[in-house]
C-alpha cells in the first residue's frame, strides 16, 4: 500500500515526518511525499529520501497513492482527480462542516476523519485532537507572555519586588491543563475553571486553584468533551468569571462544545473590568470565541486589553506538531491495516467512529 503525503496549502505542518517513514514501512506501507511538503516545518526533501520515501510532484503523489493523507481536506475541485478506490484521510470536521459528509458520499469517496477518532484510552496514541490541543495550551501561555507587559514570576531585585502574574484558565481539558502547567512553570499564580467534575483533581494536581460553580450539567457521557449548559448556570458562571477576571493579568479560554458555537464566557462588560495591559488568549475563536470581542486569527485591543483569537496555535510550532501528528497517524494506520491493506471492521469503535463515508463493499 502506498501512502501519499501532500503539502498543506494554508498550514506550516506536514502530516508525516521523515523519522516516522521507517515505522510505516515496517507495517507494509510505502510513503510518497509531495516536493517541499515538510519545508515549512524544517523537514527537507533530502531528509525524506534518506528514509527511503519517494519525493515527487503533487499530481504524481495523488495518481500513485492508495491512501492520500492531508491535515486539511482537499478542495472539492481537487477531489475530482481522486479515484473512487483511493482512501482519503484528513480532518474533515463533520460536526462543524455539515456539508462535507454528504458531498463525499455523493462523490463515492472512502474517507476517515482523524478528528472523529473516539477519545478513549485505547485510542489515546491516535488522538490528534489531544496532541494538537496540548501544543496549543503551551503556546497560548507563550503568546500571552509575548503580549503581557510584565513578568510571569515573582521577581525580587535590588530595584524592588515584582508580584507574580495572575492567570485564569477557562476550560481544563487537554489544552487548559497544558496551559496551567506551563503558566505554573513560569512562576505565575493560576486559577482554573471547568464544568467537568473530573477536572478538579487534575487542576489541583498541577498546583492551580480550582474555581467551582455549582449546578453544572452532567458530563459523564460526553467522552471528555464539554456539554451544553443551562442559561442559569452560564449566567452564574459569567458572574464568577468576571469577579476573577478583574484581578487577572492573563485569561486563557479553551471551552468548546462539539458541533456548537463556543460558549460565551468573557463578555465585553467583563473585558472592560480588566486591568489595562491584561491579555486574553481565546483558543475557541474559530467557533465563535469564548470572549465576545474575539476575532479568529486577529489581535483586538479594547480599552487597553489585548485579545488574541487563534484556534490553531499548534501551527505556530510546526516541527513538534508535525512529529506528534505523524506518530498519531502511524498508530491509527497500524491499527486499521493488516498485511499492508486497510481492513474495515465496523464492529470496532475506533474504526467505525473515524469512518465518515462508506467503505468498499465486502467481497
Amino acid at each position: 500500500m502506498k501512502l501519499g503525503v501532500l503539502k498543506e496549502n494554508t498550514d506550516q505542518r506536514v502530516a508525516v515526518v521523515p523519522d516516522t517513514v521507517p515505522k510505516f514501512q515496517k507495517i507494509g506501507i510505502e510513503v510518497l511525499v509531495e516536493k517541499n511538503a515538510g519545508a515549512a516545518a524544517q523537514f527537507s526533501d533530502a531528509a525524506y529520501q534518506e528514509q527511503e520515501a519517494q519525493v515527487m510532484d503533487r499530481a504524481e503523489v495523488i495518481k500513485q497513492a492508495d491512501v492520500i493523507i492531508s491535515i486539511h481536506p482537499l478542495s472539492a475541485e481537487e477531489r475530482q482527480s481522486i479515484r473512487t478506490e483511493q482512501w482519503l484521510i484528513s480532518q474533515f470536521e463533520p460536526f462543524n462542516d455539515k456539508e462535507i459528509t454528504p458531498a463525499l458520499e455523493k462523490e463515492g469517496r472512502n474517507a476517515f476523519s482523524l478528528d472523529m477518532i473516539p477519545r478513549t484510552t485505547l485510542a489515546q496514541s491516535m488522538d490528534i485532537l489531544s496532541s494538537m490541543a496540548s501544543i496549543a495550551g503551551y503556546k497560548a501561555v507563550i503568546e500571552a507572555g509575548r503580549l503581557l507587559p510584565r513578568y510571569f514570576p515573582m521577581m525580587i531585585t535590588a530595584a524592588g519586588s515584582i508580584k507574580p502574574a495572575k492567570v485564569l484558565v477557562l476550560g481544563a481539558g487537554v489544552a487548559g491543563l497544558q496551559a496551567i502547567a506551563t503558566a505554573r512553570r513560569l512562576g505565575s499564580m493560576v486559577e482554573a475553571f471547568d464544568t467537568r467534575t473530573a477536572a478538579k483533581e487534575e487542576v489541583l494536581s498541577l498546583g492551580a486553584k480550582f474555581v467551582e460553580v455549582e449546578g453544572a450539567a452532567d458530563d459523564s457521557g460526553a467522552g471528555g468533551y464539554a456539554v451544553e449548559q443551562s442559561e442559569d448556570f452560564l449566567k452564574r458562571q459569567r458572574a464568577e468569571v468576571q469577579a476573577r477576571a478583574m484581578k487577572a493579568d492573563v485569561i486563557i479560554t479553551t471551552a468548546q462544545v462539539r458541533g456548537r458555537k463556543a460558549p460565551l464566557l468573557v463578555p465585553t462588560s467583563t473585558v472592560e473590568q480588566m486591568k489595562p495591559g491584561s491579555v486574553i488568549i481565546d483558543l475557541a475563536a474559530s467557533t465563535g470565541g469564548n470572549c465576545e470581542l474575539s476575532k479568529d486569527q486577529e489581535l483586538v485591543v479594547h480599552q487597553g486589553v489585548q485579545i488574541y483569537g487563534n484556534s490553531n496555535l499548534a501551527e505556530l510550532m510546526p516541527q513538534d506538531a508535525s512529529t506528534l501528528y505523524s506518530n498519531n497517524l502511524h498508530n491509527f494506520l497500524k491499527y486499521i491495516t493488516k498485511d499492508g491493506e486497510i481492513e474495515v471492521r465496523m464492529d470496532d469503535e475506533i474504526i467505525s467512529g473515524a469512518l465518515i463515508t462508506p467503505a468498499p463493499k465486502e467481497a
